[in-house]
């Protein structure tokens, strides 16, 4: 019996990762409003429609993923990995960082 750890890495989607995402990677796609409708990086909305929208004047505002979205992930994951290494948006560029921070403490340490 290992007593080896199985541990992965959460971040988001201002990460970079759009594709190719690494064996052990997990992307929690950022939220964004575009004209008053929900939309979700690679999940339903790309980079290439994203810009499209931008260019036709559409209103965007974007926000961090949801507490209720965040813990779900987490959940998720933590049913097949010990342990997760979260990665957010940089602190001074979002409440992400401080958001995760604020969850990882009712994970008992895994997160």
């Amino acid at each position: 019996m290992s007593n080896k750890k199985k541990i992965v890495i959460v971040t988001d989607s201002n990460s970079g990762f759009s594709k190719d995402i690494p064996d052990g990677v997990f992307v929690v796609p950022m939220p964004c409003l575009i004209n008053d409708q929900d939309y979700f990086e690679g999940i339903n909305l790309s980079y290439e429609d994203f810009y499209k929208m931008l260019a036709e004047d559409a209103s965007v505002s974007t926000s961090q993923p949801s507490i209720g979205n965040l813990t779900e992930f987490w959940t998720d994951i933590l049913r097949e990995y010990d342990e997760i290494v979260h990665i957010p948006m940089s602190s001074g560029l979002s409440q992400s960082c401080a958001t995760a921070e604020m969850l990882a403490k009712d994970f008992n340490g895994r997160v």
